[in-house]
Order: structure tokens, then C-alpha cells, then sequence
């Protein structure tokens, strides 16, 4: 599974506005299609990605607005 979220930094929806950029999430239906293609438990990568999603969204819009 972590590699499968690893593998999912290609699969970002993001939007840019006066502030700059922020992620709003994964494209999950793209992860569970990448999911299957490695073998990964497709009912597991259902339960986690989404919970994997929000903590990785939360940090990585946290880390654009520090470094401005």
C-alpha cells in the first residue's frame, strides 16, 4: 500500500488562485486502477487511499504555504 500512495503524487488535482496553488486531492479512481494493475488489495486500497489522501493534501498544501 505504501508504495501504491507513493506512486499516486502522479495523480494530483490541484488548482491555482490569487494565493497560489492548492491540492484538493487524488484522482482515486486512477489509484484503484493502479491498484489492481500491482496486485494490491483492491478493498484495502478503497479503505486507505482516501485516509492516505487527506494526510498527504493537508501537508503538502501546509509545505506551498510556508514556502510561499
Amino acid at each position: 500500500m505504501w508504495d501504491l500512495a507513493l506512486r499516486m503524487g502522479g495523480q494530483v488535482r490541484a488548482v491555482s488562485g490569487m494565493n497560489g496553488y492548492a491540492v484538493l486531492g487524488w484522482d482515486l479512481g486512477a489509484g484503484l486502477r493502479l491498484a489492481e494493475a500491482l496486485g494490491c488489495d483492491l478493498l484495502a486500497a478503497a479503505e486507505l487511499l482516501p485516509e492516505i489522501e487527506a494526510i498527504a493534501c493537508l501537508k503538502a498544501n501546509e509545505r506551498m504555504r510556508e514556502n510561499g
